[in-house]
């Protein structure tokens, strides 16, 4: 017989996933008694591997085949470790490991839990809120803007449905093309986006830049020209916050632009590092040989990368009286995204983070990260994102990927399943609910190209070009209803790239930055996205509830979600089986067939069944 210990079920660890400092944690292990063991201690050892702290386990009862050890055991130091145990027996012992869900002697994985501050919380209006990511010069135009200070040299397309541009103009610039989308555009648009039940908006950057996408930034305290002014901003705010709707901005530290007010690679500013010697913001880069050979992000000589902590920087950004932080925050904003947070330091994004609480205490900081956040490595480092409080969220990605293998047919259920416990067990709860659980945003293609199987061309023209078959899009449409209902059920924020819930299609960027389709939407889509924005919010389990996987293989999934006294189960199928339900009341899905007796979910079906018992 085998050891038995499973760190997701309460018979073994209470509490579940991570704890705070103080917090007592409770583990139970099953020995075998035919085992010959004479004892248990937990071993448990810190994200470099170093001995953490040791605790010995008491017999505390039995069954017939099994002897039942318990340990109880505390921690007053924030921080990410790892435990095993070690099994003694007359005659020697033994290590004992993680494998799967299983244990294994002597080899497999350790076990992970983190250890948070007591006072860890996140803003209660981005748990479970809907969420959509604008790319500004793409969504929608109301009026003119003056350009006169506008970076030169740009474009405007004459025609809102063009392809972005994807090759440099005659002097070798790119991503100089834009589309006049801007900040009044958006404020006309925010009924449209309250019938969408969105509660945040996060928009990629708005700071003065050369570039379309502006990750190029030339002046924190600006808006682009393009896009209005600090007027507008405020403007647009107070009638997002009447409302209810909360505005994220894209905080891009890192790196600046190189045509900028602090590097001034052109001598347009006369005030940067480059145009002069004895500027203020010389610090600030890293120079091998002044002024043209210099550190850059992904060696990309337009984006300068910056010592994040020098003093000055710091200053700037975040401590002064009117720091960029600051700035917007009074102007409106709730909160920032940090774009690459991987490549800043942690002290840097704690700074960052407790002045932002200190101004409003309710803003929200949201990091990108790509992988599981719990554990980030950058740099042989590991990152202190839930251990630290430093992050409130981050982007999902983990699940983005996860959902989209299952809608594909690439994964029969198990992958998700576990993926989606993975991140609910090494993630705090108070940030599982306010993830930021995307399909799509302007680093991947369109999630209904994604979710296509139609051939990929390597002729970048012709992917530009691309538009799915009839049927490979009623297909990929179907794929869709199904991966959405996952990303609205599952605990988190569902963020909508714009455009997504009006059928856009498109590859890699720039195809996937496409303007918004007005008058050209998916109006069945459309309204599907509405239906699950409304189901999101009037349901407290799925706005706030945990979540647990009751089974996933064989192409079924389902998890529950419980909140206080309200629980809610959810099954997907994607096996070529009808699925016989539970009773309970169906509250929304699509394949559903009943013979009048039972619940049955038809092949690529999905419901949510608020069940009599749970």
């Amino acid at each position: 017989m085998r050891i038995l210990f499973d760190s997701r079920k309460e018979q073994f660890k209470t509490p579940f996933g991570t704890i705070r400092t103080g917090q007592n944690c409770i583990l139970h292990i099953h020995i075998p008694k035919d085992c010959g063991a004479t004892g248990v201690r937990l071993r448990l050892e810190d994200c470099e591997n170093r001995p953490a702290g040791e605790y010995a386990f008491a017999k505390e009862s039995q069954t017939e085949h099994y002897d039942i050890y318990r340990c109880e055991f505390t921690s007053s130091e924030c921080g990410l470790y790892y435990y095993w145990f070690y099994v003694t027996k007359q005659d020697g012992g033994f290590r004992l490991f993680r494998q799967g869900r299983d244990t294994n002697m002597e080899a497999g994985d350790k076990w992970q839990i983190s250890v948070l501050p007591e006072d860890f919380t996140t803003p209660e209006y981005a748990k479970g809120a809907v969420m959509y990511q604008i790319m500004p010069d793409r969504f929608f135009q109301n009026g003119s803007c003056d350009l006169r200070d506008k970076l030169q040299p740009f474009t405007v397309h004459e025609d809102w449905n063009e392809l972005p541009n994807f090759v440099p103009d005659a002097q070798g610039n790119w991503c100089g093309d834009f589309f006049g989308g801007n900040l009044n555009g958006v404020r006309e648009k925010l009924p449209f986006l309250k019938s969408l039940g969105v509660g945040v908006i996060y928009f990629n950057p708005i700071f003065m830049a050369y570039s379309n996408h502006r990750y190029d930034t030339a002046n924190y305290k600006r808006i682009d020209p393009m896009l209005g002014t600090e007027d507008d901003f405020c403007a647009l705010c107070d009638a997002a916050h009447a409302l209810d709707i909360r505005i994220i901005l894209d905080g891009v530290f890192s790196h600046t632009g190189s045509n900028s007010v602090y590097f001034d690679a052109k001598h347009i500013f006369g005030t940067g590092a480059v145009s002069n010697p004895d500027s203020p913001y010389r610090s600030w880069y890293r120079f091998r040989h002044y002024p043209d050979a210099y550190e850059c992000w992904w060696n990309m000589p337009t984006l300068p990368n910056v010592e994040e902590l020098a003093k000055s920087y710091v200053n700037y950004i975040i401590e002064d009286d009117d720091s960029v932080i600051a700035h917007w925050l009074r102007l409106g904003a709730d909160g920032f995204r940090l774009d690459v947070v991987d490549e800043l330091p942690d002290e840097f994004v704690l700074k960052l983070k407790k002045r932002m609480r200190a101004l409003k205490p309710d803003s929200l900081l949201i990091g990108e990260v790509w992988e599981d956040a719990s554990n980030k490595r950058a740099y042989s480092i590991s990152r202190r994102y839930f251990v630290d409080a430093e992050l409130d969220s981050v982007m999902n990605y983990p699940w983005r990927t996860a959902i989209i293998r299952y809608a594909l047919g690439e994964d029969d259920g198990s992958a998700l399943g576990e993926t989606v416990m993975s991140v609910a067990e090494n993630y705090p709860p108070q940030v599982l609910s306010c993830l930021m659980n995307h399909l799509g945003t302007h680093d991947t293609p369109r999630i209904l190209t994604a979710l296509s199987k139609a051939p990929v061309s390597e002729s970048k023209a012709e992917r530009g070009a691309f538009t799915l078959s009839e049927q490979e899009r009623a297909e990929a449409k179907e794929r869709l209803y199904l991966a959405a209902f996952l990303q609205y059920t599952l605990p988190g924020m569902p963020s909508i790239f714009y455009g997504d819930e009006a059928g856009l299609e498109g590859f890699e960027d720039p195809f996937c930055r496409r303007t918004y389709p007005w008058g050209r939407e998916d109006a069945e889509l459309l309204e599907y996205y509405r239906a699950i924005g409304r189901l999101k919010n009037e349901s407290a389990a799925l706005r706030f509830g945990d979540v647990r996987v009751t089974e996933a293989g064989n192409g079924r999934l389902s998890f529950i979600r419980r909140y206080e006294n309200q629980a809610v189960r959810i099954y997907v199928n994607r096996s070529e089986q009808n699925w016989n339900l539970p009773e309970g009341k169906v509250r929304f899905g699509r394949g559903i067939a009943s013979d009048g007796n039972r619940i049955m979910l038809q092949p690529n079906g999905f419901c949510i069944l608020y069940a009599k018992e749970l």
